[in-house]
């Protein structure tokens, strides 16, 4: 019998519930500051989609140059800071209303947020098993499932029972909590490492193998967006409001009941085996939410997409780690991110002019035809993989 080597280690734990805080916060406040802006702050629907692009733009300004940082100073140390003033910034909305000033905040966390994700996802690589990383960081990324329901549901249980300032005070104190658990982690020593070049070069930027596939993701990241960034007004405009903290509370069940079958179907199958149906069902989920008009088809589209989504983004980040070697997983976790954010705000913008002139069913329709462009692209690539083999 073939011993396997462990994956939920005490460093894999503590990493696991840190990333879990910080995406919960992001969630929560992506799903609730557009309603901020348009209730609290009588913004227009734009605007309130600037609150997700500016976050992002920042992230992709500074995302390309995380690598390189984490590799001069310390996968570890990098997570430390980042986190130190990720929660400094979750503080801040408590005390900020003006929302050119709130746009500003949004910005540097979001610098914050690039750092501490790509150390996170890095460090999740080098702590998983060689043989076992499609299920580890499958795993990993649990946590960030997680998080798309958490933070969504007790945000808007939170705006909808109490108010907007008691939503601040719990995300800070859920951040102080993910913040305190990553003082576990411990340093961790890659063999055999070459050492580190100061002198900046492209490689630095992106990793170049991971492109292919960081592109992939960032396609599904520009219609991801229109659930991210829309889906609470979308629900509200429907009457559905109530039911948009359940439409995640599906999403992210789905995700985490099918996680440990789609880690395993990767490592012993292969990434296709995954990914074409992730593709199809994240398509159907875009294509119910189009049609929906009542909350059974609303929550019926949420284990659509939450299946897809699921399937998708934790195999995509595999896919693009283990394209190149294990020193340089860093530069391909930034790359990936960097492509995905970029996609995210893309896609927030794009879609929110979608909406403003042509309704939010056509928003999720556009979003439908993007995944199908994703899928012919991919199925070509497989065509061409097998010819040069």
């Amino acid at each position: 019998m073939n011993h396997k080597e462990p994956i939920w280690t005490k460093p894999f734990i503590s990493l696991f519930l840190t990333n879990l805080s910080v995406f919960t916060v992001f969630y929560g406040l992506v799903s609730t500051l557009p309603l901020y802006a348009k209730d609290a702050l009588s913004r227009t629907d734009e605007e309130a989609g600037l609150l997700m692009s500016v976050f992002l733009l920042s992230a992709i300004v500074v995302r390309p140059f995380t690598g390189k940082l984490l590799d001069l100073a310390g996968k570890r140390k990098m997570l430390w800071i980042g986190l130190f003033f990720y929660l400094i910034c979750t503080i801040c909305y408590y005390f900020i209303t003006p929302f050119g000033g709130l746009l500003v905040l949004r910005f540097i966390q979001g610098v914050w947020f690039s750092i501490v994700t790509t150390a996170a996802g890095s460090i999740a690589a080098d702590l998983v098993p060689v043989t076992r990383r499609g299920a580890g960081l499958g795993y990993f990324v649990m946590s960030t499932n997680l998080a798309v329901v958490v933070g969504p549901f007790v945000s808007l249980f939170i705006i909808q029972s109490f108010s907007f300032d008691v939503l601040f005070i719990v995300m800070s104190v859920l951040m102080l909590l993910g913040a305190a658990v990553a003082l576990l982690i411990p340093r961790i020593e890659i063999e055999n490492a070459p050492a580190v070049s100061k002198r900046f070069t492209f490689n630095d930027l992106f990793e170049k193998k991971a492109l292919r596939v960081a592109f992939l993701g960032s396609m599904i990241a520009f219609s991801y967006a229109s659930i991210l960034s829309y889906l609470s007004i979308y629900a509200q405009e429907k009457g559905l409001l109530t039911l948009a903290n359940y439409f995640f509370l599906v999403f992210a069940a789905v995700m985490l009941l099918t996680r440990p079958f789609t880690g395993k179907i990767f490592d012993e199958k292969g990434p296709a085996y995954i990914l074409i149906p992730g593709f199809i069902l994240f398509l159907c989920g875009m294509l119910i939410l189009s049609v929906m008009d009542s909350g059974f088809v609303f929550l019926l589209a949420g284990a659509f997409v939450g299946l897809g989504y699921g399937a998708l983004v934790p195999s995509l980040q595999t896919l693009s780690i283990q394209s190149t070697s294990v020193e340089r997983s860093g530069y391909a976790t930034a790359t990936f991110f960097t492509l995905f954010d970029t996609g995210m705000a893309i896609g927030s913008y794009v879609l929110g002019m979608v909406a403003i002139s042509f309704g939010y069913q056509n928003v999720y329709l556009l979003s439908a035809l993007i995944v199908v462009f994703v899928i012919a692209l991919y199925l070509f690539s497989l065509k061409k993989s097998s010819r040069s083999a």
